[in-house]
């Protein structure tokens, strides 16, 4: 007795010790409670990821053991604020495995996959708590619910469907089993192209062999060479290293080097081939989408979004077919001309490691217009004022540098944000270079989402407003011993790309996390953000950051005017490149029977899915599928088309921005009012109307590229 009373004492001693010690299992006393990076350990996660899940299921134990009959609060509100710490902890390992990876972290992911989606699989099929929120869904119109309020019902109760909590015991048993491997999947899928992508280097010595290369692209080869201890240049898959090769590289012969290992990445034999993971994971959303009733996939993905079905999808990527492709192909003619003009290349030859470095000649050539004439114009320090400065002008918000939030890495900065009446409104993380262990591309998420609660205090109750804490994730152009960071024209776009991301999570004034910011409809989640890009190329815009950073000189209204000439450069080109995505994404989850074959199998496939877009030879040993991250493992499986519906909507609102002053405080007071600040608490087509008054048509995308005239 004595003993075992001993042992007792020392097993909560332990576990005070060991909550003490791991910050996941206390209260944050960082400014505004946010990530404490520095005191976070590896060691920290596994722990407290399975105490969450023990607390969560606690949680959900409350609700369907309550006597009382169910209500809204007891049951739909009470699942929407269960969980707090799992998703605290689970944000932070899922964020950094993307921005801060290492073997370790892997490692620990892949051992928690199967037990978190365990875990929501216990939940979501869950009879009893299905029972009670299909109790209050079947008289959901005699609840007196607020239209926020009912469209979280209505969620809760879609998505229990929509994860099996109708389906038969032993289907419920299969649905685990297909679920559990499909997220062990598509974790390795992602980290295979990460590791792929950042073991790769091209190590040149000879000077004749980067002639052309800009300078300050050779400057960041050779203090990537410098680092590894290496003479000369090394250069790598990362954007700001690989596309200003493929630029500007004149040997044809390592153009076509880089170019192949880039697009066969994940195919060869090892541990990063992703062939077989792109079968399995296709085969899997299928025979999951099967099970819940759907014909396939796509099906299944489009019952909740605002394409509503496959018809509407083709629909749309049809009618952009045929009216950018004629101008497509003339303007590939045209770079294939100047091929054959300059370097004696038949166009019968002309490849895709052919295209980026014709098409920049031609480009040049035609507009006196090149990235690097426009570099010296984008310090990075300078597009951060920009940026901010545009969402100041619009919105009356104002950033604060902060070094007392602890950061994931040191090229990562914190700031502050103040809404237009001085109120803290959220933070912001921003992470712009690329490094080992930081996957490729640019993207915005958040480690806290925001809501509205009602929490006891020793005043009493009060209404507690959780705001958003916003990471902003890039791979820019890095500084050198010589320069800072100087920025191309796209990589401003891709800033404002992401930061408009990131303004529909700081804006988010939704009573639940779950319908909050960017917790819309996948297809239109990227209005906000393609809307931003609009500006990229605005003179206004320009003009009140853009300046040389030895002279001061702002950038001249004469180089401006180019940019906006040649903003539509090879635009039909680029939208048949975002189809063709598209295309691929549709043909693999509109499968409606196991895919079965290899290589030769996927890569034919992809060939036949892409064929009406195609206007260069392809290459045969490239893949496109073993590297989609977006529609393998990036949550735009069946949705890739959604970057094309959300431009017909970007370039449908920019223009009434266009027709009343794009930096109208009105017009952008109804943007933030109706579509920034709303989240998923209305359907996006009532909000959209909401905003501009009528629903939008494809007409002011093809005026605002060329296809049809403005008059």
């Amino acid at each position: 007795m004595y003993k075992s009373a001993l042992l007792h004492i020392d097993m909560i001693e332990r576990k005070n010790e060991i909550e003490s010690q791991n910050p996941f299992l206390v209260e944050w006393d960082t400014p505004h409670q946010t990530v404490p990076f520095n005191r976070i350990q590896l060691a920290h996660f596994e722990p407290a990821i399975r105490e969450g899940i023990r607390i969560h299921r606690q949680e959900i134990e409350q609700i369907v053991t309550n006597p009382n009959a169910p209500s809204f609060q007891n049951t739909t509100e009470a699942i929407e604020h269960s969980g707090r710490l799992l998703e605290k902890t689970y944000n932070v390992l899922e964020n950094l495995l993307s921005a801060e990876s290492n073997d370790e972290l892997q490692a620990v992911a892949e051992k928690l996959s199967p037990d978190i989606t365990a875990h929501f699989n216990d939940i979501s099929l869950n009879e009893l708590l299905f029972e009670r929120t299909k109790t209050l869904y079947d008289k959901k119109e005699h609840l007196s619910l607020s239209q926020e309020q009912l469209k979280l019902l209505e969620n809760s109760y879609i998505s229990f469907v929509r994860h099996g909590a109708n389906l038969s015991p032993n289907d419920k048993q299969l649905y685990r089993k297909l679920t559990e491997e499909l997220s062990l999947l598509s974790l390795q899928y992602g980290q295979n192209i990460l590791k792929e992508t950042g073991n790769y280097q091209l190590h040149l010595i000879d000077a004749k062999e980067v002639e052309g290369i800009p300078e300050g692209a050779l400057e960041a080869a050779a203090l990537t060479a410098k680092s590894e201890e290496k003479e000369g240049w090394v250069f790598t898959l990362q954007a700001p290293s690989f596309m200003p090769f493929m630029k500007y590289q004149r040997n044809r012969e390592l153009r076509h080097t880089m170019y192949i290992a880039y697009n066969t990445r994940c195919t060869k034999e090892g541990d990063y081939n992703n062939y077989p993971l792109v079968v399995s994971m296709v085969n899997l959303r299928r025979e999951i989408a099967q099970l819940l009733g759907f014909k396939d996939y796509a099906e299944y993905v489009l019952q909740c979004r605002m394409a509503e079905n496959e018809k509407a999808v083709f629909q749309l990527l049809d009618k952009l077919l045929e009216a950018y492709r004629p101008t497509a192909i003339e303007e590939v003619k045209a770079i294939q001309l100047l091929a054959q003009e300059l370097d004696g290349l038949d166009p019968s030859d002309f490849c895709g490691w052919d295209l980026a470095y014709y098409a920049n000649l031609l480009k040049e050539r035609d507009f006196q217009l090149n990235d690097e004439q426009l570099r010296p114009y984008f310090p990075l320090q300078r597009v951060i004022s920009g940026v901010f400065g545009l969402a100041t002008r619009l919105y009356g918000i104002t950033f604060k540098k902060s070094t007392d939030i602890p950061v994931y890495h040191a090229d990562v900065e914190a700031f502050e944000v103040y809404d237009n009446d001085g109120t803290f409104l959220a933070v912001l993380y921003a992470d712009f270079f690329p490094r080992e262990g930081k996957r490729p591309g640019a993207w915005m998420t958040e480690y806290k989402g925001q809501w509205f609660e009602k929490k006891k205090t020793g005043n009493g109750i009060e209404n507690y407003d959780s705001r958003p804490h916003i990471s902003l994730v890039m791979n820019f152009t890095k500084p050198t011993e010589k320069k800072p960071a100087l920025l191309t024209l796209g990589e401003v776009e891709t800033f404002l790309h992401e930061f408009g991301h990131s303004l529909h999570g700081m804006f988010a004034r939704s009573t639940y996390d779950s319908l909050s910011g960017t917790n819309v409809y996948w297809d239109f989640v990227e209005l906000p953000s393609q809307f931003m890009e609009n500006f990229a190329t605005e003179k206004e815009f320009l003009a009140t950051f853009a300046q040389h950073y030895e002279t001061g000189e702002t950038i001249p209204a004469e180089l401006i005017d180019r940019v906006k000439k040649a903003s539509n450069f090879n635009i039909a080109y680029a939208c048949l490149r975002q189809l063709s995505f598209g295309l691929l994404d549709m043909a693999w989850y509109t499968q409606k029977e196991d895919f079965k074959g290899e290589a030769p199998a996927i890569r034919a496939f992809e060939t036949a899915a892409m064929k009406s877009t195609s206007i260069l030879p392809s290459t045969p040993e490239a893949c496109m599928s073993v590297q989609f991250s977006h529609i393998f493992a990036g949550g735009y499986s069946a949705g890739y088309y959604s970057y094309k519906w959300a431009e017909v909507l970007d370039a449908d609102a920019f223009s009434l921005f266009k027709e009343k002053g794009i930096f109208n405080t009105e017009v952008a007071h109804a943007f933030r009012e109706h579509i920034l600040s709303k989240g998923g608490t209305e359907h996006p087509m009532i909000l959209y109307k909401r905003f501009r008054g009528k629903e939008p048509t494809i007409d002011a995308l093809l005026r605002r590229n060329g296809i049809i005239s403005n008059s």
